[in-house]
């Protein structure tokens, strides 16, 4: 599984949760801030993504990236090991 199957399954995963984007176009240069989300809605779209890639990581091992790209990179090269 590609950064890019990565992607697709956060962006559904964020459509599910907050049906009001469920029009709205989501890129990997989006933050999930700057989609709305509060900080309770960004961690169950962790969690969420975790489990569907099979990947069990602590969630303080994914601070820092940004957008939501950053994230998708990120997932992949921890599911890589």
């Amino acid at each position: 599984m590609d950064s890019d199957s990565i992607l697709e399954i956060i962006t559904t995963t964020i459509h599910s949760i907050v049906p009001d984007l469920s029009d709205t176009p989501i890129t990997a240069s989006d933050t999930m801030s700057q989609l709305g989300l509060d900080s309770v809605e960004r961690q169950e779209v962790v969690i969420l993504t975790l489990e569907a890639i099979g990947l069990e990581i602590p969630l303080v091992q994914l601070r820092g990236p940004r957008t939501i790209g950053d994230l998708a990179m990120l997932l992949h090269a921890k599911r890589k090991g």
